[in-house]
């Protein structure tokens, strides 16, 4: 990554590991800011989404604080670096997520703590019979018979295909139906989980704003009000500008043109349409253009900053002529997936860095009682410990980077597939498809192949503990043994087979 270092008045493009401490750099409309910094000339919407996971950008102005990896959507900054490496906020997360990863238990299959003493155990045992049967009085043919009818009877291929064939149906089924899970400790913590905390942005919610509203005053006509906002909107690169021209130009075809435009970063964009001079964009924005405003426009602001929306207004000469509402919507699946989620037992959270009102917002509309808002990205993971210390078996479920401390922290950590890179290498569990039904889909999966271990684990101790004696006692003999092994190691993989059977929630 390059970075426009500042020598006096020149700009000069150094490698990101050059930059120092106290060094000024500027940061284009468009580019990533390579450090965290103190903005000291300059004015932007900052998208720090790759860091909070929340989809608005904030606007950042002199004097604030900005993180490296973050991206100035729409203004050009001059930044003087406070951390620089592996000493910023992005870098720290990173560190934190694999010192996580690293320090969470790991338990091993129960088939690789039994087999250091069955096989020498057994062998033993072959010996003793043998020598007890020489000594009872059966000629040496006969104990060594009896001898290796216990050896082979007692042949650990049933205890050692147990795990193997059910974690490769499982896995395999989980493949197919859009989950990757990454191991035995996945399948082992879910069979414990009862509580599941969900990311906001971007795993309950779509993490793009969308026009949610679009209201307009009486007087106006409503197609004109659509052309004079997507004809002020397409040039600027701002996420709720791209929001607004989606929704425009799906309902409206043709634009008219734009004299005199004015774009004010974090703000909005002015300029003269039609016969008039027009202005879309925050509330502040219309003011400073001199356009009024009526008790009825500022109740309307007011309801839709309630319910935890970006207020957007549309002002032409004078007067407010529409209102926009911008969000970030529910997936389409999500009211299902917390309900599936609930039916399986399981406890959910919403945790989100957004303020309280939005997050409560979305989770009374897809069932979520208990909500953690406000929360910061190297926070999360604190969020999880409280809740192990408080003797819960968490799930975490996310997608961005914020979350990655998190999704390593956690009992079991589901990463949906387009988060971040970091994200996915800390979960146990990664979620291919985009419903997020998967979530109840990938529990109760998890919770059939350990099931299955189970069963078959208990097939193959069971069936030592009945035939061994039967061996020993010299009522088998070695080719009978050798047909009964057989057909253990056969109902084992059988057993395991019927995962291919299991369904979906969505299918």
């Amino acid at each position: 990554m390059t970075v426009r270092r500042i020598r006096g008045t020149d700009e000069e493009l150094v490698s990101a590991a050059d930059l120092r401490v106290g060094d000024t750099f500027a940061v284009h409309p468009g580019e990533s800011i390579a450090a965290d910094g103190v903005i000291r000339e300059g004015r932007a919407a900052v998208d720090e989404s790759v860091l909070t996971g929340e989809p608005l950008p904030r606007e950042a102005v002199v004097g604030d604080t900005v993180m490296g990896g973050a991206v100035s959507a729409d203004g050009y900054l001059l930044i003087e670096a406070k951390a620089v490496g592996e000493h910023t906020r992005l870098a720290q997360m990173s560190a934190l997520a694999e010192r996580a990863q690293e320090s969470k238990a790991r338990i091993q299959p129960l088939v690789d703590r039994v087999v250091t003493w069955f096989v020498p155990s057994t062998i033993g045992l072959a010996v003793l019979v043998t020598l007890v049967w020489i000594v009872a009085g059966a000629t040496v043919t006969q104990a060594v018979g009896i001898g290796i009818a216990v050896l082979i009877i007692a042949c650990p291929c049933a205890l050692g295909l147990a795990t193997p064939t059910a974690l490769l149906m499982g896995v395999g089924r989980g493949a197919h139906m859009g989950i990757l899970i990454k191991g035995i400790s996945a399948l082992e913590a879910s069979g414990r989980v009862d509580t599941v905390v969900l990311d906001k942005t971007g795993t309950v919610t779509t993490g793009r704003m969308q026009v949610t509203e679009f209201q307009t005053k009486r007087a106006v006509d409503r197609e004109d009000v659509l052309r004079w906002a997507g004809a002020l909107e397409s040039r600027s690169e701002h996420p709720a500008a791209r929001a607004i021209c989606e929704f425009v130009l799906s309902r409206v075809s043709q634009l008219p043109r734009v004299d005199d435009e004015q774009i004010r970063p974090g703000l909005g964009v002015a300029g003269h349409i039609e016969g008039a001079t027009t202005v879309i964009g925050s509330p502040r924005l219309a003011e400073e253009f001199g356009v009024a405003f009526t008790e009825d426009d500022r109740r309307t602001i007011a309801v839709i900053r309630e319910r935890g929306d970006t207020a957007i207004v549309l002002g032409r000469a004078d007067r407010i002529v529409a209102f926009l509402a911008l969000g970030d919507e529910l997936k389409d699946s999500a009211v299902a997936a917390i309900a599936s989620l609930r039916d399986l037992g399981l406890r959910t959270i919403l945790l989100s860095g957004d303020h309280e009102t939005t997050v409560r917002r979305v989770a009374a509309a897809v069932g979520i009682d208990d909500v953690r808002a406000g929360v910061m990205p190297e926070s999360k993971a604190e969020v999880i410990n409280a809740l192990k210390r408080a003797g819960r078996h968490v799930a975490m479920v996310g997608d961005g980077i914020n979350d990655a401390p998190a999704l390593a922290t956690a009992h079991l950590g589901l990463a949906v597939a387009d988060g971040s890179d970091i994200a996915i290498r800390s979960a146990d569990i990664v979620l291919i498809r985009e419903d997020l039904r998967v979530v109840a889909d990938a529990v109760r999966l998890a919770r059939r192949t350990l099931g299955t271990i189970r069963t078959n684990l208990f097939w193959a101790f069971g069936y030592n503990m009945a035939a061994i004696p039967l061996a020993a006692t010299g009522l088998l003999n070695p080719l009978i043994a050798a047909a009964a092994m057989a057909l253990s190691s056969v109902l084992v993989v059988a057993n395991s087979m019927r995962l291919r059977n299991f369904v979906s929630i969505s299918e």
